[in-house]
């Protein structure tokens, strides 16, 4: 009989620690316009609950030179993990970790990368307002699809012009555009590589 309770009180045991641990989360963040670890950014670790859409902050970092990172935190029964990277001047990040891609029995490796912004100034002038010119333009390189960043359609302005439309892009990558003064033969292709942090111009005077 006392065998039999030290089996019992055994398995019980056992039930209680089956399902429990920790998670570890670890890799490095990339400055992707410097190419080098990325240093100072914040990161911030959610978790997300079933069927739910609550982010709960797990822990936070702020990444050192090597730019390397390193969470762990207890095993729960989550739908997913959210990993947000911020810095001045850089774009954001947001990545998703589902809880069904973590491993309780080694060590979850993510990398990341991310780059610095630039913005470009399109600045047209038109120098015979008295003329009713029509100036057609539509990018040709330059970030595309997030909320800060210029249209890719055609874009087209009329008559007297004497303004700038200031658009978002990475650091150390080119921006360039054709552009076309409807019934004159000015055409063609105008282009300035970005520099991080910092606004370049790109001229278009007709």
């Amino acid at each position: 009989m006392r065998f039999f309770f030290l089996f019992i009180g055994l398995l019980l045991f056992t039930s209680c620690k089956k399902g429990t641990g920790d998670f570890t989360i670890y890799g490095v963040i990339s400055d992707d316009t410097f190419h080098i670890p990325m240093q100072g950014a914040q990161l911030k670790l959610y978790k997300v609950p079933v069927a739910s859409s609550q982010k709960i902050l797990v822990t936070s970092y702020t990444l050192t030179q090597d730019g390397a990172f390193r969470f762990t935190f207890p095993r729960e029964r989550m739908e997913k993990y959210v990993l947000t990277i911020t810095k001045d001047n850089y774009f954001p990040l947001e990545e998703t970790i589902y809880y069904s891609s973590l491993n309780l029995k080694q060590d979850n490796e993510r990398n990341y990368s991310t780059k610095a912004k630039a913005w470009v100034a399109l600045r047209f002038i038109n120098n015979n307002p008295l003329f009713s010119d029509h100036l057609q333009y539509i990018k040709h390189e330059g970030l595309q699809g997030c909320i800060e960043c210029c249209p890719n359609s055609q874009q087209d302005y009329y008559g007297a012009l004497d303004t700038t439309i200031y658009c978002i892009n990475n650091g150390n990558e080119m921006y360039s555009l054709y552009y076309y003064i409807l019934g004159t033969n000015n055409q063609g292709l105008l282009s300035a590589n970005c520099a991080p942090f910092d606004t370049t111009e790109i001229l278009l005077s007709y």
